[in-house]
């Protein structure tokens, strides 16, 4: 497979996809955040100072997905058709999941990556007070479909 983001004198460049298809796209992305039982205990009771943790790391993942062209150089500004971040308690955290979607001729892995990166990054900013080893893992792209490459599915 070739790489198409250098131009003919193997500099960066933003590839050109004014030719390719419309097609219906999404991507599905994870992360988890790992705390320990008494910070995850005050997330879920709604006991952090700074607020609604999960509310507020929604907004912010949202947020990202529909900026990430203003984050990661090489990303198509890319006009969403939808964007949703949902959360799973878990024994050792809370597991992010976000679902992006457009209609476009690029995909919208990236945002959706992005999308759980932010959120997590913004449980840890609301509660780096109480626990500042918080570990955010496992950020991958679980699933995708549309475009030329086809639909992908994360198999560990």
């Amino acid at each position: 497979m070739e790489f198409t983001h250098f131009n003919d004198q193997g500099l960066a460049r933003m590839v050109d996809i004014s030719e390719k298809n419309v097609t219906y796209r999404t991507a599905v992305a994870t992360a988890l955040v790992k705390m320990n039982d008494e910070t995850l205990r005050k997330v879920k009771n709604g006991d952090i100072r700074k607020g609604n943790v999960l509310a507020v790391a929604q907004v912010a993942g949202i947020m990202a997905a529909k900026n990430t062209a203003f984050t990661i150089p090489m990303c198509h500004q890319i006009s969403l058709t939808g964007a949703d971040i949902t959360f799973d308690f878990e024994s050792n955290g809370i597991r992010i999941i976000s679902t992006v979607k457009c209609k476009g001729e690029t995909g919208v892995e990236m945002e959706a990556l992005h999308a759980v990166t932010v959120s997590a990054l913004t449980i840890y900013d609301m509660c780096k007070a109480i626990q500042k080893d918080i570990e955010i893992t496992d950020i991958h792209l679980v699933s995708k479909t549309g475009g030329k490459s086809g639909d992908f599915t994360y198999k560990r």
